[in-house]
């Protein structure tokens, strides 16, 4: 079982600024379903948001409107397979947790599941936003409980160590990149 240390709301932006691939979780009616998310981003401060991209042929999608809300869970390389198999098949045709053997756990404040293994965890309430959801499978969503994996954030920032976890960042046809060092704009140099 993951450990999980609570995140405050106020830094839960920093969960996501850095625009890693999550994992969409979502439940109603006696389901629960998980897809992939390349594009998703923090939106606001207080109260914390959040948008990510929900295509209107996904089962989640149909779960998200019905239930008014989901999680993003930020994955590390060691998920990036389950990552695209959970992208790659339709949960209104198999049940992915038991397909995978995904192991999750209860939300604290929504219905839908936790991914066990992730790095971080964003409990989201649906802001409706009709127009912009048909139009532009955009979701918006108020960030309402937040957790993260104390060994790679330490409440307010990532701690990028060599031979560490770091999130993954999805490029195309099966690839991904992990977060690099970071480093301080003021070590950085001038550029010229």
């Amino acid at each position: 079982m993951n450990r999980r240390v609570a995140v405050e709301l106020s830094k839960a932006y920093r969960l996501m600024n850095h625009g890693p691939t999550v994992i969409v979780t979502s439940h109603h009616g006696g389901r629960s379903n998980i897809m992939s998310a390349a594009w998703s981003m923090p939106l606001d401060f207080d109260p914390p948001k959040v948008a990510v991209v929900i295509d209107k042929s996904t089962f989640s999608r149909g779960l998200i409107e019905a239930s008014g809300e989901f999680v993003l869970n930020i994955p590390s390389r060691e998920l990036a397979r389950l990552t695209l198999d959970v992208g790659s098949a339709s949960g209104s045709e198999v049940d992915k947790f038991a397909a995978y053997g995904i192991a999750s756990a209860a939300g604290a404040v929504v219905k839908a599941p936790l991914v066990e293994g992730c790095l971080g965890w964003l409990e989201c309430r649906l802001i409706p936003e009709p127009h912009i959801q048909q139009a532009y499978d955009l979701f918006l969503g108020e960030v309402v409980a937040a957790w993260a994996d104390p060994e790679v954030f330490d409440g307010a920032h990532w701690k990028v160590e060599a031979g560490g976890k770091r999130s993954i960042h999805y490029v195309a046809g099966g690839h991904f990149f992990e977060i690099g060092a970071p480093f301080n704009a003021g070590d950085a140099g001038s550029g010229e």
